[in-house]
């Protein structure tokens, strides 16, 4: 028998986190859910390929802001711990591709400003993270790569070489989500700059703009034939040239921030993940009570309700280790939190993609059409089985830290 950790309760909420969270339920009810149907027409009428921004994202913005519901993420900036933020964001999940931008709280952004919150210079948070906290511009990150297997950074070929006071870079990245949305005005770019350091020195992250010359937008890559607004590009990079000082932290520090970026990025993707359950979840128990086989209601058939209460089960497994997780982030530290952090990033994408699969079922031929917003829902999600690390690596990394961890008692003999 052993444990993660041995203090199993949760604290309250804040007053002013509570006052958020049902801020955040009307908003969604009263602007994010209506504004869908616009959404949608905008992007079917822009094409797949079309990556212009619908206006009512920018109306959103500015309720939200009129709302205080604005960077709620960054601790820093909202005053909410990650444990408080977490239903804020799962209410946004119910509307992934409006409601985390219109609270200024969407990846990759993110997880950019909180690199450069950490590590940022004074002159980078003035150039970039400032309006990028404002909403004024948006950011791509660049790590994956298609030619090596980026579970493992290390395997990063890119080049970032020195050249006086300048960087030259050079390689090839994909998946660089946000590089499509004609704001985003800047990539973080994270690449080798010493072959012989020791492995977790040899990465360095240095911010690039966008209209840098040699900087190339390929394509964008679909998510199960879906494109989103935003993207997620192929980027070329030939002989890009920087100055050194657009070095994120320090040269060779770059496997180290990846690392304290993607941690508070996973589990914001487990918080909205979540809310994406719920709304698959609401969906099919609405579905099961209007739809009529066989002379009765959906519901009134003992299977349905059997789909219908293992998603209930598996949501709320699901929400206790990521809830779990936050508050060891909040009381811990990043650190403590990983293999917290790693649970959740397995058991809330696996609960996610089975519940929103029932809900398709229960919908029948809707399900999956664009009829419904299932079909996409199950796309994306399905997809964080592997964004962020794929879940064999942090199945790898939970074992790790069981197989390393003593005993709370020691363990039994069998006896024959």
């Amino acid at each position: 028998m052993s444990t993660v950790a041995t203090d199993q309760s949760l604290p309250a909420p804040s007053a002013e986190a509570s006052e958020l969270r049902d801020r955040m339920v009307a908003f969604m009810k009263d602007h994010v859910l209506p504004a869908e149907a616009a959404y949608a027409a905008h992007r079917l009428e822009a094409g797949p390929h079309g990556h212009d921004v619908p206006p009512v994202v920018e109306e959103l913005k500015a309720k939200a802001r009129e709302l205080g519901l604005w960077n709620l993420f960054l601790p820093s900036e909202s005053g909410l711990t990650q444990l408080e933020y977490a239903p804020i964001a799962e209410l946004s999940g119910w509307s992934n591709d409006l409601a985390p931008e219109a609270i200024n709280c969407q990846a990759p952004d993110t997880g950019n400003m909180e690199l450069l919150h950490l590590l940022g210079t004074e002159e980078q948070q003035r150039t970039w993270l400032e309006p990028l906290l404002a909403g004024d511009i948006r950011s791509a990150f660049a790590m994956t790569e298609p030619d090596v297997a980026s579970s493992d950074a290390t395997n990063i070929a890119t080049r970032i070489e020195r050249d006086g006071d300048d960087y030259v870079i050079n390689g090839r990245k994909w998946w660089t989500s946000g590089a499509m949305d004609p704001r985003c005005a800047v990539l973080i770019v994270m690449g080798k700059t010493d072959l012989d350091a020791a492995t977790h020195r040899q990465q360095s992250m240095v911010i690039v703009p966008r209209d840098t010359a040699g900087v190339t937008i390929v394509r964008d890559l679909p998510v199960f034939g879906h494109h989103d607004q935003h993207g997620h590009a192929v980027v070329t990079f030939e002989d890009v040239r920087v100055p050194v000082t657009n070095v994120v932290g320090e040269e060779g520090g770059g496997f180290a921030a990846a690392q304290a970026r993607l941690g508070p990025g996973r589990i914001h993707h487990c918080m909205r993940a979540l809310g994406a359950a719920e709304r698959a979840l609401a969906m099919m128990v609405q579905r099961a009570q209007e739809r009529v086989a066989f002379g009765a209601p959906l519901a009134d058939q003992g299977v349905v309700r059997q789909q219908i209460a293992e998603s209930r089960l598996e949501i709320e497994q699901a929400r206790l280790v990521c809830l779990r997780a936050c508050h060891v982030i909040d009381t811990e530290g990043n650190k403590a939190a990983r293999d917290l952090v790693a649970m959740a990033k397995v058991a809330v994408p696996r609960a996610a993609t089975a519940v929103i699969d029932r809900a398709i079922q229960v919908h029948g031929g809707a399900g999956v059409t664009d009829v419904t917003p299932l079909a996409a829902m199950y796309g994306w999600h399905r997809a964080m089985r592997l964004f962020d690390g794929p879940d064999e690596v942090h199945l790898r990394s939970i074992a790790k830290g069981e197989l390393g961890r003593a005993p709370v008692l020691p363990p039994g003999t069998t006896t024959v």
